[in-house]
């Protein structure tokens, strides 16, 4: 979700009826501690966010440490340990899924991370690193062990990225292993899937990412099933305005004490990447994220997507 569930996404989608903890883009640990780039802008959240965790990544269990003592003082509900992205860039470097190839090490990370705050350290990881090492029960024990207050099981491995299908009954048997709370993901793509996992796995939730890119109305529409109300419908004017209040929000951060010298190319390119998962099936969407990459401006850009979506009647 780097590049995607920023501060102003995550606003919008409680606005928009997701009620539940929501959880950052993850950033480097080592670039935490060391104050590089903007990483500490991957600490900013509003209260209006509430309950809200900040995903990190890393190999050393020390500089794990210092940086969840950094999210723990900018006023965090949480921390959590990213276990499952499986990108060589990161995994190779004993980080994200390549965590997982080293059980004891994994532990040892959540150990020194659940030491040194006093906030939920949590853990979020995938099957495993391949067919062959299927390993997620093992290592939510050993997490669970070393201070885990929750753990997160995407049911595809490293290998498989977002291919196949995900291995719910896995995510079972993870629950089933461990006295802390389980949340699954993976295919939940719709409100129904969700219904379905909720009512037929024994987890305590689920962590939903990519169907929350093309439909952030998502969870409010199980909640409503989960209620015995006809879930709610989205018209294309729900979906114009999502849009518009986000480029508010990107426009508004764009030009405040975080961005002062981005201009907005920088609105256009996030709404380039959100574009391509929320005009995911819509007749035009092509047509669409093509307009939209070549956006000159943000006026440019609110013109296309009321043109797309259909400009509110005078």
């Amino acid at each position: 979700m780097a590049g995607l569930t920023d501060s102003a996404f995550r606003r919008l989608v409680k606005r928009h009826g997701a009620c539940g903890h929501v959880v950052s883009e993850m950033v480097s640990s080592e670039a935490l501690v060391r104050g590089l780039g903007r990483s500490l802008e991957y600490l900013a959240f509003t209260e209006e966010e509430r309950p809200v965790s900040i995903q990190i990544f890393g190999g050393d269990p020390a500089r794990m440490a210092e940086a969840a003592r950094l999210v723990e003082a900018r006023g965090a509900d949480g921390v959590d340990v990213n276990m499952g992205c499986p990108v060589p860039k990161i995994a190779r470097h004993s980080a994200g899924c390549g965590l997982m190839r080293e059980p004891a090490h994994a532990a040892a990370i959540v150990s020194a991370m659940a030491r040194a705050v006093a906030i939920p350290v949590t853990v979020k990881m995938r099957a495993g690193w391949s067919a062959r090492e299927v390993n997620a029960p093992e290592i939510a024990r050993r997490v669970a062990d070393a201070g885990a207050a929750a753990v997160t099981v995407h049911g595809r491995t490293a290998e498989q990225a977002y291919r196949g299908q995900a291995d719910w009954d896995l995510v079972a048997r993870v629950a089933q292993a461990v006295s802390i709370p389980v949340f699954g993901s993976g295919d939940l793509m719709d409100a129904q899937q969700i219904v379905d996992r909720l009512r037929t796995t024994p987890v305590a939730g689920v962590l939903v990412g990519r169907g929350i890119l093309h439909n952030p109305w998502l969870i409010a529409q199980a909640a409503d099933e989960l209620a015995g109300r006809p879930a709610r419908v989205v018209a294309a004017g729900d979906r114009r305005r999502f849009l518009l209040e986000y480029i508010d929000l990107l426009a508004a951060e764009a030009s405040g004490a975080y961005r002062p010298d981005v201009h907005d190319r920088w609105v256009v390119n996030k709404l380039r990447a959100l574009c391509g998962y929320y005009t995911k099936g819509f007749e035009g969407g092509p047509r669409l994220r093509a307009a939209v990459n070549q956006a000159p401006s943000v006026a440019a850009l609110r013109a296309l997507i009321e043109e797309f979506f259909g400009a509110p009647a005078a």
